[in-house]
């Protein structure tokens, strides 16, 4: 979780670890989204 911090954000202001987590899931899947990385699918 550490590396997701500093790499998403310089200060986190939610004191709830819970909340933090989510917010950083948050933002790294709207990064994802935002450079339109395809998703794979496995095709036969």
């Amino acid at each position: 979780m550490y590396r997701y911090k500093k790499l998403l954000f310089h200060k986190l202001t939610l004191r709830d670890y819970n909340a933090q987590v989510v917010k950083i899931l948050a933002k790294a899947k709207n990064t994802v989204i935002k450079l339109d990385i395809p998703v794979r699918q496995q095709t036969n």
